[in-house]
């Protein structure tokens, strides 16, 4: 599962992670170490303090989302085409925070790029290691999740990922399809990338903090592919880079819009599917796999249903080569 685009900011203050008293880090069998292998020994640790002092004893909130975005916005700064391969998921957002947190299209990563931070110079791990581990642990808290895989040991970055590798809201796509293709992933793929707007939050503007892309932001579900495809019913003003919702207080990305809708993804949009992206600019033989330390989260069994006030006359079917799935009725969220 990938991350892509962009989430909500932050609500956790600095103040409040800072505040907490922490011991030297320890390895110890006990806790969550009870059947840890010593080699992944130290993220053991890091897992018991990140769930409860981060992510809120293990919650789908806030601070997980915006880790799971973070994932992508360090992972995407690679490409091929340009032959800048020095990057990828090397934490380089966080190194050369002062000049990559500045770019607009990672507006709304500081406050978890500062809190991760934090984390990674307190226990001695890489800002790469740090972000992907942060992002993974983020997940597996949200219900329905998968399980995906962290891989430590990332070397530091050591170059400026350029600004013009970032994708945005704005984004068409053609030009999506195109970045990516760059980064390795097939029409496909990207899809796939997209299931994280499933616990989703807009980022953009403060004046609509907190709306999320589906009408069930704390789980990881398959409501965000539906919900996407339904047709506006409102033409309220919108902000840059945004279409209306069909659902009042949501908000709807122009470039999620344009995928869903696209000749080379429509019918995949349909179909859902799943990949990974934190191995970008790294060799996986010379890194440590830990994927014992991320929890394992919670399923989810709720089918995709139309929300309340919409129904199949509601839904804008970009993808005529197959037929539309058997959604259940109309229920109240």
């Amino acid at each position: 599962m990938h991350p892509l685009l962009s989430f909500s900011a932050s609500l956790l203050s600095l103040q409040t992670v800072f505040s907490v008293t922490r011991g030297e880090p320890a390895c110890v069998f006990s806790g969550s170490l009870a059947n840890a292998t010593c080699k992944c020994c130290k993220w053991y640790s890091i897992l018991d303090d990140m769930q409860k002092n981060l992510f809120d004893e293990g919650s789908c909130g806030e601070e997980a989302h915006e880790a799971l975005r973070l994932t992508f916005h360090d992972a995407v700064g690679y490409s091929t085409l340009a032959n800048f391969k020095p990057g990828g998921a090397d934490g380089s957002i966080i190194t050369f925070g002062d000049i990559e947190q500045a770019y607009a299209g990672n507006e709304g990563v500081q406050d978890i790029a500062e809190e991760l931070k934090y984390y990674a110079d307190f226990y001695k791990v890489s800002y790469g290691d740090i972000i992907q581990f942060g992002g993974a642990v983020g997940l597996a808290n949200c219900p329905g999740s998968p399980r995906v895989k962290f891989y430590a040991n990332r070397p530091n970055a050591t170059v400026v990922a350029p600004e013009n590798l970032l994708l945005g809201p704005r984004d068409g796509g053609d030009k999506i399809l195109w970045r990516m293709a760059d980064v390795g992933f097939s029409p496909d793929e990207v899809v796939a990338l997209m299931a994280s707007h499933s616990t989703g939050r807009q980022a953009s503007n403060t004046s609509r903090s907190k709306q999320a892309f589906d009408s069930t932001p704390t789980t990881m579900d398959t409501q965000f592919y539906l919900e996407t495809l339904l047709k506006s019913k409102k033409n309220d003003p919108q902000l840059p880079g945004s279409v209306p919702p069909p659902v009042d207080g949501q908000f709807r990305l122009q470039s999620d819009v344009a995928i869903a809708r696209h000749p080379l993804t429509a019918c995949s949009w349909q179909n859902m599917i799943d990949n990974q992206m934190s191995l970008l600019g790294q060799t996986k033989s010379r890194l440590l796999d830990c994927s014992e330390v991320i929890p394992v989260p919670q399923t989810y069994s709720q089918r995709a249903y139309y929300p309340t006030g919409t129904s199949r006359l509601d839904v804008d079917q970009a993808c005529k080569k197959s037929s539309w799935p058997n959604i259940a009725a109309a229920q109240s969220n």
